[in-house]
């Protein structure tokens, strides 16, 4: 692909235009492929769909669609699922989701959708890819699935030739949770085909770090009716472990009693493989990072030697640098395994370790009133991004741009919601609300919104902005 196509910046007036000459081999292989493969830009605008994707959404041309909000193209309940994968895959995380959506004919189709971040050489995504997969038969033969206790015979007969030749692992149990039926996919993954001595033996196919919390998670469900949701490692018949969603629902009776458990399993191993791989880019691009802070620093020492003078300066900036690379491991995308371990967990703690880099010595221009209140360890990232986001904003343009600058932040709990006002003075000028909002604020505000549900708004007075931020209470304390 040419890199004009690569970053995404305009799509292609007709399909073919998106593959120049030499990838003939590349757009014919992707052509051939039963699923649907698109290339969507970062602002959510269709760039590519192969040829059998036109097809199975019923798609005479790819001019019809091209250039088009992936997301308009989708019904109301499923719009939003896009649009968050999309947002997912602008930060380089990887989604996969199954909705609902016609083709472009009107026909009613199910669709198991993936969406995955494609970066350059520089790990910048540029675009997006996603693989779309008609699953409406195993839908239907789920939905089977659940009414064959009423059928016939014979139904049932038919059912199971149906969830057979289906690419899922379905199964069954009765209503105290013993496992008595399993399709051929389930008997080809792991090797069984002789069913189970007893109605838990086939937790023993979860790897021994996973197999104890299944059991508990199982036997909780098959006693309350709740539905079951697990991902573990589950034993190939090659002896390797595969990553598997586990999901069951069960079925009552008139009387609200259970009469029997449906469920599927899913393998979803290369998609852990995927994930993965970004937390170990991630990790990497960090420990880099550091590094670079670290040299810095060393710099700044072997100078200071050479002028006894400036030691006191520099080691003010080593200071300030090793501020920066703490509040580094705050802001940087985590994992729950690489998320920091210690630190502060409360609001305004949290908010002094990002605004140290920028306090000057012997001065007061950042004031912070009002009482604190604590932070989860889910919400800790997000709120970190925007207060990083707002600091260093503050550093390059506004209040803490000026020696004369200053800052203050007023907090104000309830029971509802922490409300929390940003407001800067003695900066330079302001004539009214920037024309262009950057990257990193968008990024931030849409964080705090879809993660936490805050609510965001600023007034660009000509003094400083005044910036007002509200965080449900419960979603700050998750």
């Amino acid at each position: 692909m040419t890199s004009d196509r690569i970053n995404g910046d305009a799509a292609p007036a007709i399909n073919g235009s998106y593959f120049p000459s030499g990838d003939a081999f590349l757009r014919s292989v992707l052509d051939a492929s039963l699923d649907c493969i698109k290339v969507i830009g970062l602002d959510g605008r269709l760039a590519y769909m192969n040829a059998n994707g036109l097809c199975v959404m019923e798609i005479d041309d790819f001019s019809q669609v091209a250039n088009a909000c992936w997301w308009d193209l989708w019904p109301a309940g499923a719009a939003n699922d896009i649009k968050i994968a999309v947002d997912a895959g602008r930060k380089g995380q990887p989604t996969r989701f199954e909705a609902f959506c016609p083709t472009a004919k009107g026909t009613p189709k199910w669709w198991d959708v993936s969406v995955s971040p494609v970066q350059d050489e520089n790990g910048r995504v540029t675009h997006l890819v996603s693989i779309s997969r008609d699953i409406t038969d195993r839908k239907r033969a789920e939905e089977a699935l659940a009414d064959s206790e009423t059928r016939a015979v014979e139904s049932q007969r038919q059912l199971h030739a149906i969830v057979d030749s289906i690419d899922q692992m379905v199964w069954s149990a009765t209503a105290n949770g013993h496992h008595d039926f399993h399709n051929r996919q389930w008997q080809e993954f792991t090797g069984n085909t002789e069913g189970w001595a007893s109605p838990e033996a086939w937790i023993e196919l979860f790897h021994p770090d996973e197999r104890e919390t299944a059991r508990a998670e199982w036997r909780s469900c098959v006693a309350s009716g709740e539905p079951f949701h697990v991902e573990g490692r589950l034993r190939h018949s090659s002896g390797d472990y595969r990553w598997v969603l586990c999901r069951a629902q069960c079925v009552r009776d008139q009387e609200g009693r259970i009469v029997r458990w449906y469920g599927t399993c899913t393998d979803i191993h290369d998609l852990k493989a995927a994930q993965e791989a970004n937390e170990l880019l991630a990790g990497e691009l960090a420990h880099r990072i550091k590094n670079i802070f670290a040299v810095i620093s060393s710099l700044i020492t072997l100078s200071a030697r050479e002028r006894p003078e400036l030691r006191q300066h520099a080691a003010t900036i080593r200071q300030r640098i090793a501020a920066l690379a703490t509040a580094h491991d705050y802001v940087r995308p985590h994992t729950p395994q690489s998320a920091p371990r210690e630190g502060p967990r409360t609001f305004q703690g949290l908010l002094r370790l990002l605004l140290t880099p920028y306090l000057q010595d012997g001065q007061t221009r950042i004031e912070i009133t009002g009482p604190d209140a604590p932070i989860g360890p889910k919400s800790a990232s997000p709120i970190a991004l925007v207060l990083h986001e707002l600091a260093t904003n503050a550093a390059k343009y506004g209040a803490l741009s000026t020696a004369a600058g200053r800052l203050s932040i007023a907090c104000k709990p309830s029971n509802q919601s922490y409300e929390v006002l940003w407001r800067e003075e003695g900066g330079p000028a302001i004539s009214g609300e920037p024309e262009r909002t950057g990257f990193g604020t968008v990024l931030s505000d849409r964080i705090l919104i879809a993660q936490l549900g805050a609510e965001i708004s600023r007034s660009w007075r000509p003094d400083g902005l005044e910036l007002k931020l509200v965080i449900p209470a419960e979603r700050m304390r998750s």
